[in-house]
C-alpha cells in the first residue's frame, strides 16, 4: 500500500524481517496498537525490508486525536496508557539489543525509543515496615529455628516466617478460620515500580470472626448499652463505619 498522509513508520535498528520471530513481531504490534489508541481506526500495512520497519496508517477523521496522543510525549503530558505502551516497547527493544524510532511519512521523528541504551533501572530498598496479612493458615512447620508459615487469602498465598514458639501457638489454627498476623516486613521496590515483599516475620496474631454478618449484628444488639438496637438498618451503619473520612 502506498504511503498516505497519515502513515507512520516504527523502525527497529538491530532486527531485519528475516531475523525477527513472528511472536516478537506480534508483541511489537500489540504495543504499537496501545500506543496509537483508537484501535478500530489504525491499520497495519506492512513490514519494510532492511532494518525492520512496521508501517501503519490512520484513517481520515481520526488522525488529529491519534497525533495528539503521539505528540503528548514530546510535550511532557503523557497519558498513563501511552506511558505504559512506551515502557513496554522499550523493554522489548532492550531484550532485542535494539533501539527504535517512530516517524511520520516525511521522516520527522515523533518518538525515540532508547531500548538497549536506557539507563539501567534502579531498585530501591529493602525497607522495613510494620504490616499485617489476613488468611487461612495452610502450612506451618520446618526443621530450622525460623519456621515457614503460609496464609492463604483467596488465590494469593502469603509466605511468612515465625520462630518456634510462635509456630507452636499458630499450629492449632491450621485450616481453621481466618487469622490476622502482624509483623515486620521487608519490602523492595522493583524497577517496574511494584513493591515486592522479601520477608515477613510474624510478631503476633489474632483469629478473626468468620460469622455471617447477620449473626454479628444479632450479637451486637444483645449487648446492653451498645446502641445497635436503635438502628433500623444496621448493615448500612456498618458499611458507613468502613468508609474513609474523604468518602463523606
Amino acid at each position: 500500500m502506498s504511503a498516505t498522509p497519515h502513515t507512520y513508520y516504527f523502525t527497529i535498528d538491530a532486527l531485519t524481517p528475516e531475523s525477527m520471530p513472528m511472536a516478537r513481531l506480534a508483541e511489537y504490534m500489540t504495543d504499537l496498537a496501545r500506543l496509537f489508541g483508537h484501535k478500530e481506526h489504525v491499520h497495519f500495512d506492512r513490514v519494510d525490508s532492511g532494518s525492520t520497519s512496521l508501517v501503519q496508517h490512520v484513517e481520515d477523521g481520526h488522525h488529529d486525536r491519534v497525533r495528539e496522543r503521539l505528540d503528548s510525549v514530546s510535550a511532557g503530558l503523557v497519558p498513563a496508557d501511552v506511558a505504559d505502551a512506551i515502557e513496554s516497547i522499550n523493554t522489548l527493544l532492550a531484550k532485542d539489543e535494539a533501539t527504535g524510532r517512530l516517524a511520520d511519512r516525511e521522516g520527522a521523528e515523533i518518538i525515540i525509543f532508547p531500548g538497549r541504551d536506557r539507563p539501567p533501572p534502579r531498585t530501591f530498598g529493602p525497607f522495613r515496615e510494620l504490616c499485617s496479612f489476613d488468611g487461612m493458615l495452610i502450612r506451618v512447620g520446618g526443621k530450622d529455628d525460623t519456621v515457614p508459615v503460609h496464609l492463604q487469602a483467596g488465590a494469593k498465598t502469603h509466605i511468612c516466617n515465625a520462630d518456634r514458639d510462635m509456630a507452636r501457638r499458630l499450629a492449632p489454627h491450621l485450616y481453621h478460620g481466618t487469622l490476622r498476623v502482624w509483623g515486620d516486613g521487608r519490602w523492595e521496590r522493583e524497577p517496574t515500580g511494584h513493591w515486592r515483599l522479601i520477608r515477613f516475620d510474624i510478631d503476633k496474631f489474632e483469629p478473626l470472626d468468620d460469622s455471617p454478618i447477620g449473626e454479628i449484628v444479632a450479637k451486637l444488639r444483645k449487648v446492653e448499652g451498645s446502641g445497635w438496637k436503635q438502628f433500623d438498618d444496621p448493615l448500612a451503619e456498618l458499611m458507613s463505619l468502613r468508609r474513609e473520612p474523604e468518602d463523606d
